[in-house]
């Protein structure tokens, strides 16, 4: 059996708002939106590399917060996972810095508003579960 490689994504909050980040690649993802993260390193736990690749990706500090339950496949051997996260007070407005174009915070009535990739969709859907109707 295959080891399992975990991507991390975070749910970034800010209030009632979810940073969505739009891929600028690789060429078949350019133009969706995804939850910003990455893979876990070998080593490193889930938190430490939501950290470390939100710093990486966006400019910020943050911090994960709360796992949200559930696990989603990717293209095998990666799976998904997410955590929701905020911005550790000081940090820096997020910009898209690495494999980005576009950032945006999406309000309530706004979650449905990106094309988000199909393998965030049920993802997205349990993070406004975990959060209730006004994330």
């Amino acid at each position: 059996m295959t080891e399992r490689i975990v991507v991390v994504g975070a749910a970034l909050l800010d209030g009632p708002h979810l940073l969505a980040a739009r891929r600028s690649a690789p060429p078949d993802l350019a133009g969706r939106w995804e939850l910003p993260g990455g893979k876990v390193e070998p080593g490193e736990t889930p938190e430490a590399a939501l950290t470390r690749e939100l710093h990486e990706e966006l400019g910020v500090e943050a911090e994960a917060v709360e796992r949200v339950p559930g696990e989603w496949p990717l293209k095998p051997p990666y799976v998904l996972q997410v955590w929701t996260a905020r911005l550790l007070p000081g940090s820096a407005d997020p910009k898209p810095l690495e494999d980005h174009d576009e950032l945006r915070w999406l309000g309530p009535g706004e979650l449905w508003d990106v094309n988000w990739l199909d393998e965030d969709v049920e993802a997205v859907r349990a993070v406004a579960a975990l959060r209730g109707a006004g994330l």
